[in-house]
């Protein structure tokens, strides 16, 4: 009997100890990990909530170091002025106070609101900062009361306003609508009943939920992008200048680590302020061009469709063919921009001309379907997977049918159209070797019960020998050293490929406009061992043919920029 005693004390101090260790636990994680969330929760208590008033999860650029950086989506508090008509007695006398307080109250709705006797509460202004506030509580108002809230600010406003999208209503309830608060809305989202519970009662309600979580992917926390807001600013500027220069309606621009597919720098043009997103008439402004547009690109696609003839032992580097100028596919004619024809030409001039009826040759050599294969290898025609919403697969169905006419103009960008993240993410593979990677904007997440998440995909692909990468790369390299601006951009001591892009506009009438075209631009550096790949467009410039004289100031401009911000060494 005594045994039996002293066994059950055992067992109840176990469980004592068991449970108190589970507390201490909790409490660890509320008050350490989460402090700052739950003081925030439990001052809130002090005031009514209102339904707009809700906890998100913050968004941080980061560093060039990787770390954390300034803040890219966060809360702001303010508050609510409301009044109750049934306690004001003189309307006027409460509305010059508050107005001397609150200038951008209105007037004509004060005294509506004022008006009606039967109602005990309307709301007269939102988004009052603390200082008004407490003048205004200090004034001991009648029938004045004010209530805090919470709304989603965005410090660097319309800075990467594309890639970060905003928070706007849906239905009843607040949701992020574009960019990443849309695509991470499940990990930055807070329900509001979250505000209020009671700690004590959700651990006994939720033991199991409150201190095990079974799916990660269900946790709620913040983001670290990877975007770097001094060189999205740079970038930003650059877009600025070159859009206001040539007049261009549209354009935009991405920095991409072609290693691993970490985005610096992500920019469209015309942007907005996802602070004041209301005031822009058209929801098209609000969708990313870069991910949820295609354009037929001209002839940045060129290095690639040498590369797929390299690749397939179709030709060498050192191969040639006889430029006539003009050829006959069909019915349909296909000439160099000039038309003017240049004999027997070598593959480096295809590439330093951008000669149209060298890559014709090239992918009449490589093969139609093996072409075909080749594009399809390299992600075009599908999504890249980029943690964005709203991606557009390219279009590339003209291809099924294996007509001569489309595959002569595919192979020089033409008939094809593709997404800058898709077509950025192709030549990426140029840049590292012949691999393909999945790019992404977010770094990592971290969540609110201390664990963190490094976002990595793992699926990169081999598409190219890294032989055929490495002699396309020597090839873009001799274009900018030799042929780009004539020569006169090459960098001395830093290795540079690149090549400009120029593709007619389709009319909506059928057919391509004469005289409107799409400019593009690409380039990886230090070429032989690249840590960043920068791509360019804009559409429709006003007074120019071709994208060397729009796109490769702006793009030397970024190189340089990044060589000395990053201090990359030299290379030759």
């Amino acid at each position: 009997m005594p045994d039996l005693f002293f066994i059950r004390v055992r067992l109840l101090s176990v469980a004592i100890f068991l449970v108190g260790a589970l507390l201490l636990g909790r409490l660890w994680v509320v008050q350490v990990i989460s402090g700052e969330t739950w003081r925030r929760e439990a001052e809130a208590q002090y005031v009514v909530p209102l339904e707009d008033a809700f906890s998100r999860g913050t968004v941080f650029f980061r560093d060039k170091d990787g770390a954390p950086a300034a803040q890219a989506a966060t809360l702001k508090s303010g508050f609510v002025l409301a009044i109750n008509p049934q306690a004001i007695a003189d309307p006027a006398a409460i509305f010059g106070a508050l107005q001397e307080i609150v200038p951008t109250i209105d007037e004509t709705s004060f005294y509506l609101k004022a008006r009606k006797k039967n109602d005990p509460y309307e709301e007269v202004v939102h988004r009052v900062s603390p200082e008004a506030a407490r003048k205004i509580q200090d004034m001991g108002l009648p029938g004045v009361y004010l209530f805090e809230e919470r709304w989603r600010y965005y410090p660097s406003g319309t800075l990467a306003a594309h890639l970060l999208g905003f928070v706007g209503f849906e239905g009843d309830t607040q949701a992020g609508r574009y960019g990443i608060e849309r695509y991470y809305d499940h990990v930055l989202a807070r329900g509001a009943e979250d505000l209020y519970v009671n700690f004590f009662a959700e651990i006994f309600a939720n033991l199991e939920h409150s201190l095990f979580y079974q799916e990660e992917s269900s946790r709620e926390g913040d983001l670290v992008l990877t975007i770097e807001p001094e060189v999205s600013r740079f970038l930003s500027n650059e877009l600025d200048r070159t859009t206001k220069k040539w007049e261009v309606r549209q354009g935009g621009g991405i920095i991409i680590n072609p290693e691993n597919g970490e985005i610096y720098a992500m920019e469209a043009r015309p942007s907005f302020d996802p602070n004041n997103f209301g005031d822009n008439s058209s929801l098209f402004v609000f969708a990313n061009p870069l991910v949820e547009n295609v354009f037929e690109m001209g002839s940045i696609v060129k290095p690639l469709t040498i590369a797929f003839g390299i690749d397939s032992g179709a030709i060498t580097a050192k191969s040639t063919y006889n430029d006539k100028g003009v050829m006959e596919i069909g019915s349909s004619k296909i000439a160099n921009y000039d038309g003017k024809a240049r004999g027997i030409t070598t593959m480096q001039e295809v590439l330093n001309q951008s000669l149209n009826l060298g890559a014709v040759s090239v992918m009449q050599r490589t093969g139609k379907e093996t072409f075909r294969d080749y594009l399809f290898d390299f992600g075009f025609g599908e999504e890249t997977g980029i943690d964005l919403p709203g991606e557009v697969p390219g279009f590339l169905d003209n291809l099924k049918t294996l007509n001569d006419v489309e595959f002569a103009t595919a192979s020089y960008g033409q008939g094809i159209a593709l997404s800058p993240i898709a077509i950025t993410r192709a030549l990426g593979a140029l840049a590292n070797g012949g691999v393909l990677v999945t790019p992404r904007v977010t770094l990592r997440i971290d969540y609110a019960v201390g664990s963190s998440k490094t976002i990595g995909y793992g699926d990169e692909k081999r598409v190219l020998k890294k032989e055929t990468a490495e002699e396309v790369t020597r090839m873009l390299v001799s274009t900018v050293d030799t042929a780009l601006r004539g020569g006169t951009v090459k960098l001395p001591h830093w290795s540079i490929a690149a090549k400009s892009g120029t593709a007619q506009l389709v009319s909506p009438d059928g057919g391509y406009y004469k005289d409107r075209f799409l400019h593009s631009f690409f380039g990886y550096f230090p070429a032989y061992d690249p840590k960043f790949l920068v791509f360019l467009y804009v559409v429709d410039p006003k007074g120019v043919s071709y994208a060397s004289e729009t796109l490769t100031e702006p793009f030397m401009n970024i190189a340089k920029f990044l060589i000395t911000y990053y201090e990359v060494p030299p290379d030759r």
